[in-house]
């Protein structure tokens, strides 16, 4: 078969059909498969590139995709040629695997991923093992001088976790996908710190009575070196990433620069202040329009949650939701920090997973909601809504999806 468009967008739909993805279909047994046996295995078959790249590893609840992303562009400031390995994508697959370097940011050309998918076998792979070597063996052949890679899901079982990277990062811990990491923040703490490699220094972006211990003894039984990002002395300034906790992250990821040796000197601070644009990472508090103000953001756990609608409660200006939320999702958790007097316009992406919008609304009684048909008439519902309300914010978010969705209507 020979690579056109039209071959490349068939052979990333029978990808996502043949190899199911945690995003589209939930951890089923084809989409999540636990366990480092299949990765090292095709590693092997590609001939072992993640042992060819020197590589970065970075993990947590939240943050770890905002971290990854200014840690990356920090590098590249140096004159580094960096690879960029994040989850999930928004619009393009290939946001995935990125080359960020002094001038801006690549994606994995179109032809490298049909010639990928085309001539190795994929047979029994999860859709995160397939990315996740498709990811190594690019970096690898591209030579890059340091890669960034952001854990899937948990650490410990996770597909990215037979690298030893030069540094370990946690970036955060709360409490999402308790199912499978547990049911509490040391639990969770555990799974994450699952990571840490003999020797290879090992940094945590929080210290609090519950996961302290848990950093504290698996360093200690690795063992390696553990510091705490709020131990180093560092400068916050503005970036061009929105959200509340992006302070929290800048402070982790200049720790992490400090313990690569690597100074933060004024060039490096510009690139990281402007991580977006040099990386192009999306859905991070980002204003989609002006007026009226549009903001998506992928946050869709309890923490992270909880702080985007304290953040938008703040403000004091009028709110207008388009919210929707994955069937696995805690909503029991999120229903009590959803601010009153807003207006919400419920919606359910495509997939499996997404919570239909008329059983969202039937589990937020108390709010002014509506049901919408799609994610596209929910925006278009807030929008119209928006005019009758002066100088409100639209918010768009709950999901990854929910985000994705609305992106591609604002980049028409």
């Amino acid at each position: 078969m020979e690579y056109t468009e039209n071959t490349y967008n068939r052979l990333l739909e029978e990808l996502f059909a043949r190899h199911p993805s945690v995003q589209t279909a939930g951890f089923t047994a084809g989409a999540y498969k636990p366990g480092l046996d299949a990765m090292r295995r095709f590693d092997a078959s590609l001939g072992h590139p993640a042992e060819q790249i020197r590589t970065i590893h970075v993990a947590g609840t939240n943050g770890k995709g905002s971290v990854s992303s200014m840690l990356a562009a920090a590098l590249a400031a140096t004159g580094l040629r960096v690879g960029l390995y994040t989850s999930p994508h928004l619009v393009d697959f290939r946001e995935r695997v990125k080359l960020i370097g002094p001038d801006g940011w690549s994606l994995v050309p179109k032809e490298y991923v049909f010639r990928f998918l085309t001539e190795r076998d994929l047979d029994g792979l999860s859709f995160f093992e397939v990315t996740t070597g498709l990811a190594f063996r690019w970096f690898a052949d591209e030579q890059v001088d340091i890669a960034v890679i952001e854990v899937g899901l948990g650490g410990r079982l996770d597909s990215t976790n037979i690298l030893t990277p030069e540094l370990a990062v946690v970036t955060s811990i709360g409490l999402d996908h308790c199912a499978l990491l547990g049911g509490t923040r040391a639990a969770i703490a555990g799974e994450k710190a699952g990571i840490f490699k003999p020797g290879v220094p090992a940094l945590c972006g929080q210290r609090d009575a519950e996961t302290a211990p848990v950093f504290e003894a698996k360093a200690a039984g690795t063992p390696c070196p553990l510091f705490f990002a709020e131990d180093f002395d560092t400068e916050s300034f503005a970036l061009d990433l929105g959200g509340p906790c992006q302070a929290e992250n800048l402070r982790t990821a200049l720790a992490a620069l400090e313990l690569l040796g690597i100074d933060a000197d004024a060039s490096v601070r510009e690139a990281v202040a402007h991580t977006a644009a040099r990386t192009g990472l999306r859905g991070r508090w980002e204003r989609l329009q002006e007026d009226p103000e549009v903001i998506c953001d992928i946050g869709h756990n309890p923490p992270a949650l909880e702080i985007n609608f304290r953040r938008l409660q703040q403000d004091g200006r009028p709110l207008v939701f388009v919210y929707g939320i994955m069937a696995d999702k805690d909503l029991d958790a999120i229903r009590p920090m959803m601010p009153g007097g807003a207006r919400w316009f419920l919606v359910a992406p495509h997939g499996d997973r997404a919570l239909p919008a008329a059983q969202l609304a039937a589990r937020m009684q108390g709010l002014d909601c509506t049901v919408c048909s799609s994610v596209q008439d929910g925006v278009r519902q807030a929008l119209d809504a928006a005019k009758e309300t002066p100088d409100c914010i639209v918010y768009i978010g709950g999901s990854n999806f929910v985000v994705a969705e609305a992106i591609g209507m604002f980049d028409q």
